[in-house]
């Protein structure tokens, strides 16, 4: 998984009111959780916009004042109106010792079904997994190519090597679905071939 940089102050106070200020300046209040103490920080939302205006996941290097931890986001909070975040909480990665994160699903392939008619559907857009840091995939690529209609792709079916999937097994990932388009034109088939049927029948009586 990729990590991304970004830089931050230590906050020497805290408290509602000198978080207000630095949020005034386009400044985000931040903590780090998991080591030996936790650290208070902050951080200009333009060195956010890279972590939260993505879809992908990324690991962080996060640079306080020279000291370097490696961590994950562990919640953000916004603001209920404005394009602002109020906090963001970062949680350390520790050598040797497993993590928790969510990935994003990436569907490789044409399916078959397409062809046939058929929709692609993405029940789940990322998956939750546990792994060591350097194992992690920056996606979970699904091959959808083999599928038909009425075909899907569970949880259960998914195997990355290191890497444990955390959802539930029986969770279809993606599907293959008919649209209404190929109903309808599936149930005008067959009406057709019955009237052609009951036609026959009824010539064959009055021969």
């Amino acid at each position: 998984m990729k990590t991304v940089v970004i830089k931050g102050q230590k906050r020497e106070t805290i408290g509602k009111k000198e978080s207000k200020k630095l949020r005034l300046q386009e400044i985000v209040p931040a903590v780090l959780y998991g080591g030996e103490a936790t650290v208070h920080f902050a951080v200009p939302f333009s060195e956010l916009r890279q972590l939260v205006y993505t879809p992908n996941v990324y690991l962080v290097d996060i640079d306080v004042e020279g000291t370097i931890y490696k961590a994950m986001i562990q919640d953000i909070q916004w603001h209920a109106v404005k394009e602002q975040i109020l906090h963001i909480d970062f949680l350390i990665i520790q050598d040797g010792k497993p993590i928790k994160i969510d990935v994003p699903v990436a569907v490789s392939g044409l399916a078959k079904g397409i062809k046939m008619g058929g929709k692609i559907s993405i029940n789940l857009r990322r998956l939750k997994v546990k792994a060591l840091a350097q194992d992690l995939p920056d996606s979970i690529t699904v091959d959808v190519t083999d599928l038909g209609i009425g075909d899907s792709i569970k949880v259960s079916e998914i195997e990355i090597a290191n890497v444990e999937l955390l959802d539930t097994k029986s969770n279809v990932v993606v599907a293959v679905s008919i649209t209404r388009a190929a109903k309808s034109a599936g149930g005008a088939g067959e009406d057709t071939e019955e009237d052609e049927g009951e036609e026959g029948e009824e010539a064959a009586t009055k021969e």
